[in-house]
């Protein structure tokens, strides 16, 4: 009997160690800010290094056991560019409009916006620096309604929403995406066009909403939050006196 307990209790020792290796320890803000812009960058590079882009643009994860990825380049392996935020961005070769024909974007432009769009919580997992709790954000592509996104608030917010709510601009924009948006040029594509996403942005939480108030988008809270965009821009144009 006095054995049986014995294995009975080192089992369960053993199954609670496995548990606790699996486990994605809770999220705890770090109290020094610095120490969170460090997990942002750390999780961008790892997540530059583990994905990279399909014939679409869009972003893919290695496969650890599929060898048709095995010649792409990582994310990092692109020419991609850091602003003094800390935002990255990369622009697809041969994903571009030509030469000529490109529409400015400006910061009070009306875009037209196609892709998929995450927010991040950038966390220390037993030593290892990670992005975790994945929450889409925008999303134009996947469930069947491939239409780009118009006029989001995320990059220009108009000025009656901010009256009525008594908030600045950045209570909605997204600071480091805007930014970045600037250095691409839009098409001038219809709606149905169908999508050849021509870039990534990677917004730190500093360059996003930090641990500021900010507008609820999906009822969640971007507290820390980093986000990765992986976009095309359909269409940019100056925005008229009435949607100011």
């Amino acid at each position: 009997m006095k054995k049986i307990f014995l294995y009975i209790l080192a089992g369960s020792l053993c199954f609670s160690a496995c548990k606790k290796d699996d486990e994605v320890p809770t999220y705890q803000e770090p109290e020094d800010i610095n120490v969170q812009n460090s997990y942002d960058d750390q999780a961008i590079t790892k997540f530059m290094n583990e994905n990279y882009l399909d014939a679409q643009g869009n972003i893919k994860a290695f496969s650890a056991t599929d060898t048709s990825d095995d010649n792409e380049k990582k994310l990092s392996q692109l020419d991609f560019k850091t602003l003094p935020s800390g935002t990255i961005y990369i622009m697809r070769d041969g994903a571009q409009p030509a030469s000529g024909e490109a529409q400015e974007i400006k910061d009070s432009s009306v875009i037209r916006i196609m892709g998929r769009a995450y927010a991040y919580q950038a966390i220390d997992n037993n030593g290892t620096v990670l992005f975790s709790a994945q929450t889409p954000f925008l999303n134009t592509i996947d469930g069947g309604n491939t239409i780009p996104a118009v006029d989001p608030m995320f990059f220009y917010v108009k000025k009656k929403t901010r009256t009525d709510l008594g908030k600045e601009s950045s209570y909605f924009e997204i600071a480091g995406f805007k930014e970045a948006l600037k250095k691409f040029g839009a098409f001038n594509l219809p709606n149905e066009a169908p999508y050849n996403l021509q870039g990534v942005i990677i917004v730190p939480s500093r360059a996003a909403f930090g641990r500021n108030a900010h507008y609820p988008y999906q009822s969640i809270s971007y507290r820390n939050k980093s986000f990765v965009f992986n976009f095309q821009i359909y269409g940019s144009r100056d925005r008229l006196s009435n949607e100011e």
